[in-house]
């Protein structure tokens, strides 16, 4: 009987090329920021200056060269909110792009320790750190940036106390909210945070508050696309394994996604094919293993139109509905009676009423937009 198995290959593994062709076509529609981009490359490309090495910053100080001492400058492209510079040394090439206070700094280097060394002075001092205010918490944003795959920028958020807000809040809300501001990682039972209820109720002022009542346990983190987030595997894995905010190992994360109607409805399995089921496993599933993340939902769904995976016990931290004020609350909490309608107000109508806008003329509120509101 002959032997047909295949006998284990001897060839030596083929090296890759030392070079790679590099051939650029432009045409009207470029900017000199692709070209400039397009250079930058071809050093690395080429194998001359085969190490990169980069960084991001979230906010460059406006007279941040973001160059080392010595770098000579042989391109600049700036247009109305976007600047990029290219410059070269010893060894070195590098590309600092700002726009808005954003900044990001690439360095290829004829060795990996070069490189690294260049960004770490071109980037020494330039980040700006503005002086925090008493009422701000830090709070990271997450987002999928063209070409650049998942980011995270940061950003201080104006949040009052809860002792502030609390009036905003119906007695059964309020009693609710108690609990879930003095909780402690000792306290985490669930690890899904639903506020549900009509829009303009104050459910984001909420969790403002609730991010400054955290924060010294727990780094929270807006999702901007939480409608990508689920349905891009490299995303998803991105935001679980996480960005440390650099103050602690054994932090929390609390990741905020905001207005997630169609994701936790009654019918999400089938209208959001996995996205439903990989949310679930962030939670409480192999994903979320060994992690410390807790996920916080707003949405505008009665709790009979949720999902019943979502709000099944024990996988909740906590299930709060945020509805409007009693006419009684909404007069306390305006201090007259004129305005208010008979079942009451959201929180948004009564800011309206106290800047002057009628009730009746209250625009009505929008249900598809996702932002940080009350």
């Amino acid at each position: 009987m002959s032997d047909t198995s295949a006998a284990p290959s001897t060839a030596p593994a083929q090296p890759l090329p030392p070079t790679l062709p590099v051939l650029i076509n432009l045409d009207d529609s470029d900017s000199p920021g692709d070209v400039l981009d397009a250079l930058f490359l071809d050093r690395f490309a080429s194998g001359e200056q085969p190490h990169a090495h980069s960084t991001s910053l979230d906010r460059a100080k406006p007279d941040a060269t973001l160059l080392p001492a010595g770098a000579r400058v042989v391109r600049a492209a700036t247009d109305d909110d976007r600047s990029t510079v290219l410059a070269e040394g010893e060894g070195y090439t590098i590309r600092s792009s700002r726009w808005n206070r954003r900044a990001d700094v690439t360095v290829t280097a004829t060795d990996l320790e070069l490189a690294k060394r260049i960004v770490a002075e071109a980037t020494d001092g330039a980040k700006d750190d503005p002086e925090p205010q008493p009422d701000d918490v830090t709070m990271g944003f997450w987002y999928v940036a063209p070409q650049r795959g998942p980011r995270r920028m940061t950003r201080p958020i104006s949040a009052g106390t809860w002792e502030e807000v609390r009036p905003n809040y119906t007695a059964s809300v309020a009693d609710s909210m108690d609990r879930l501001m003095k909780v402690t990682p000792d306290d985490v039972s669930g690890r899904l945070l639903l506020l549900h209820g009509p829009p303009g109720t104050g459910k984001t002022s909420a969790l403002r508050t609730l991010a400054r009542s955290w924060q010294d346990w727990c780094q929270v983190d807006c999702v901007l696309d939480p409608e990508r987030l689920f349905n891009d595997i490299g995303y998803l894995m991105d935001i679980a394994i996480g960005e440390d905010d650099g103050t602690s190992k054994e932090r929390w994360r609390l990741l905020l996604l905001e207005d997630c109607d169609e994701l936790i409805r009654g019918g999400a399995k089938h209208a959001a094919g996995q996205a439903l089921s990989r949310l679930l496993n962030l939670t409480d599933g192999l994903l979320g293993q060994g992690r410390n993340v807790l996920v916080g939902v707003t949405t505008n769904e009665d709790l009979e139109r949720l999902h019943p995976a979502v709000v099944r016990p024990g996988r909740c931290l906590a299930r709060i509905e945020v509805g409007r004020l009693s006419r009684a609350e909404s007069v306390a909490w305006l201090g007259r009676e004129e305005g208010v309608p008979r079942e009451g107000a959201t929180l948004a109508e009564l800011f309206a009423l106290r800047r002057g806008t009628p009730s009746a003329d209250l625009p009505e509120p929008r249900t598809s937009e996702a932002g940080l509101y009350l």
